[in-house]
């Protein structure tokens, strides 16, 4: 695990090797144990940088920017290749001989010998690459399928600018830092921005499962990089081939296989010449990765789990009866309010690019928790996506159902009852918490006319937030594109294709990314292999959602190593008191981010609009914490792009 950048300029000049380290240095959290830096001697426009985490072959062998055998291909890398080992035998027995152990040398010699189109298709894990090619003098960006690892790039004047994230791109002195409006628009509505934009004009993030090969005769300064993007695997394509050929297997049959294949995904996962470990929630993924590590693993398994002192929201005592039951090597930590609040000046720096998703702070804590003992940790990321587990994969159906014959007029009447009784908190009086606003989520999802709309109301952190900003005009989320869609699956499949082409690799996987990296921490997802999600799209739906309860594999799976009763309980997620906080120890925190004149200097949203919405929240007429967090999440990344701050 590193942290890598890339640096064309088209009017090279001497100070290329100082920006590079600049560049580099600015992401020296992904790699603390060493860093590399190289110059094309024949193309001195060409300097490749990295940061080194060193998991596999801890040697200089291992060291990065890496060669191939011939010296045609020179790389960076960012993340593992987990079935390196089978292609390293396969070259081996073609007459290759490696110098090292490491899997970017195996990378290298699989470019070599059957170039970047057959070598994309071999891989399995979880990577950000820049690869340049001497000989053909083009730089070549790949990404992982599901959005694991990200790779960012745009221009820096006449410079073309890369790297694992923004920090390193804004370290270039001619980084303009422009904000881009529409991408503004769209972290205001769903409280991150959804690839291939970024916050900032010029720049992109590379999607999931894409490639960028660029010429550099070709290139143009302040071209749009984004038109040039190649998908080498598309999960819509995945999906709809998979769906069209479902499994007809028995049960049991299935069940075997999957968890045949789920053992496999897991232990190449374990393979590290450093501490291992894995974050345990008690949930049923995280639940079942530990259960398939333990059952492969000859020691106790290190595993780690933060608490909260706060009851409704505290896990601590599922995870460790789960680790008990599973012998593992357990360690818990329960905090405060106070530990989550001293998190909240970290995030600008830490999310480089607004991000508004409050399990930050717990994603961050547990991580820097672990990284106290091991330097790799195992999650359970992707079950939900893979398999149907959260609410809305169970409810919109559900939803659409009652709502499809209602004429439109009374669908409205039923929403103004719905935000009117939640205005007079009835949910209280009804032995309901207010934070979790249910009456007035209702009214919103009885004003859509789709199924889709339904979604894309309960995805976004602010809906209709994006008439906050100013200037622009929203674009089409990439997961609401027509291009991307797919006939043939169930409602509750559609909804589960949206989450893992956005919300899984631009929420949840950003959150995690940046906050075990601000620690120097490898997170693994064995879930998220590119072989599980070729697996499940051709299951039948039942075999995802049965009796309205997702992830009916995956727990058949876990019944065989732990009792149901361990983990069959409601999901919980993280919910932290936002609305009290706001009110109380963030009050004068988030007044100065949301102050009348600091919001008309900036010109960017309607300072009328944000002081009604703090000004009713601090008077309890609403509990409006998540449209606020994220306002205050954007404003206090603004700020901390003149007022640096070291992670």
């Amino acid at each position: 695990m590193c942290g890598i950048a890339g640096l064309y300029s088209l009017k090279p000049d001497p100070e290329l090797p100082a920006l590079m380290r600049r560049m580099t240095d600015a992401i020296a959290h992904r790699g603390p144990d060493s860093d590399g830096l190289w110059q094309d001697p024949d193309h001195p426009g060409l300097v490749l940088g990295h940061r080194r985490l060193a998991i596999i072959d801890l040697s200089p062998l291992g060291a990065q920017p890496m060669a191939s055998q011939s010296g045609r291909y020179w790389c960076v890398y960012n993340g593992e290749i987990y079935n390196y080992l089978e292609i390293e035998a396969e070259l081996r027995a073609l007459g290759h001989v490696f110098k090292g152990r490491s899997d970017t040398e195996v990378f290298l010699a699989a470019l070599e010998r059957w170039g970047l189109n057959v070598t994309a298709q071999k891989i399995i894990g979880m990577y950000a690459f820049i690869i340049w090619d001497r000989r053909d003098k083009v730089i070549h960006l790949m990404r992982d399928r599901l959005g694991k690892k990200p790779l960012y790039l745009g221009w820096a004047g006449s410079d073309l600018v890369m790297g694992s994230e923004l920090k390193a791109l804004r370290a270039h002195p001619r980084f303009d830092a422009a904000i881009n409006q529409a991408s503004l628009r769209l972290y205001m509505k769903y409280g991150f921005v959804p690839a291939p934009h970024t916050i900032y004009e010029q720049v992109w993030t590379l999607p999931p499962g894409a490639r960028l090969s660029l010429p550099v005769e070709s290139l143009k300064a302040g071209e749009d990089l984004s038109r040039r993007f190649e998908r080498y695997w598309d999960l819509p394509r995945v999906a709809a081939q998979a769906s069209a050929h479902r499994r007809t297997q028995g049960e049991a049959e299935t069940i075997r296989e999957f968890d045949h294949l789920l053992r496999l995904c897991v232990k190449e996962r374990m393979i590290s010449d450093v501490p291992l470990g894995a974050f345990l929630s008690g949930g049923i993924d995280s639940s079942t990765v530990v259960a398939l590590m333990q059952a492969q693993s000859g020691v106790p398994v290190k595993t780690y789990a933060i608490g909260f002192d706060r009851p409704e929201f505290n896990e601590a005592p599922y995870a460790k009866d789960i680790a008990r039951h599973l012998g593992t090597e357990h360690h818990e930590m329960i905090l405060t309010d106070r530990d989550a609040l001293e998190v909240v000046p970290l995030l600008p720096q830490m999310y480089d690019e607004p991000f508004a998703d409050i399990s930050q702070i717990p994603t961050y804590l547990v991580s820097k928790f672990a990284r106290q003992h091991v330097t790799v940790a195992l999650s359970g990321d992707g079950g939900d996506e893979m398999l149907g587990g959260y609410n809305r994969h169970t409810q919109v159906p559900k939803m659409w159902g009652a709502m499809r014959g209602m004429p439109k007029i009374l669908r409205h009447a039923l929403a103004n009852l719905s935000e009117l009784a939640d205005r007079h908190q009835v949910p209280a009086m009804l032995g309901r918490t207010p934070a979790g606003q249910p009456l007035r989520k209702l009214a919103g999802v009885l004003r859509q006319s789709t199924p889709q709309e339904i979604y894309d109301y309960l995805i976004s952190a602010n809906p209709g937030g994006d008439a906050l900003v100013l200037n622009g005009t929203t674009p089409t989320a990439p997961m609401n594109e027509a291009s991307r869609q797919v006939e043939g699956l169930t409602l509750a499949e559609q909804l589960m294709l949206k989450d893992a082409l956005s919300y899984l690799p631009d929420d949840i996987l950003v959150k995690v990314d940046r906050a075990a990296m601000a620690v120097s921490l490898e997170a693994r997802a064995p879930l998220l292999d590119k072989r599980i999600a070729d697996f499940v799209w051709t299951l039948p739906a039942d075999m995802k959602i049965r009796n309205g309860r997702g992830k009916w594999l995956l727990r058949e799976v876990l019944k065989t190593y732990v009792p149901e009763a361990m983990f069959d309980r409601p999901k919980r997620g993280f919910a932290p008191p936002i609305n009290d906080w706001l009110r109380g120890a963030l009050k004068d925190w988030a007044g100065d981010l949301l102050g009348a004149e600091r919001l008309s200097s900036e010109g960017l949203l309607d300072g009328a609009a944000v002081g009604i919405l703090w000004q009713d929240h601090l008077s309890g007429r609403v509990n409006a914490g998540p449209q606020l967090w994220t306002i205050l999440m954007f404003q206090a990344w603004l700020e901390s792009q003149s007022k640096p701050r070291e992670i």
